[in-house]
């Protein structure tokens, strides 16, 4: 029986993928606890339509942070922070305070996709 998974299955697949069950596991499990739908050919048809509109959605919003990362990339924020004498910072420099300094220079970032690549920033430097 071949089925469209609606969620990732544990060793059967991720969601949205075209899998082969057999008949039991799929009528008896699969498809009542809706993780996933029988593969008419409507079916077939609707699911190849949707992944073809994600993926148009994916490379829209790729363009867009790229386009966002070639202009912030000369960009210099200074993040203002309470010190002690020896360099160390009280707490740390988050994202919540990275995307204040960004809307300052006149960029709109949502600070849910601001990554801090390394360790959390707890010392006076550059970064």
């Amino acid at each position: 029986m071949e089925i469209i998974l609606k969620q990732d299955v544990h060793n059967i697949g991720q969601k949205d993928d075209l899998v082969r069950v057999r008949n039991g596991y799929g009528r008896n499990y699969l498809i009542p606890k809706g993780y996933a739908i029988i593969a008419t050919r409507e079916a077939k048809k609707i699911h190849a339509e949707v992944l073809k509109q994600r993926s148009v959605k994916q490379e829209k919003l790729k363009d867009e942070a790229l386009e966002m990362a070639k202009k912030l990339k000369d960009t210099v924020l200074k993040i203002g922070a309470k010190t002690s004498s020896t360099g160390k910072i009280f707490g740390s420099v988050n994202t919540i305070q990275i995307a204040q300094a960004i809307s300052t220079k006149g960029f709109t970032v949502d600070r849910k996709n601001i990554k801090i690549a390394e360790e959390p920033i707890k010392e006076v430097g550059t970064y």
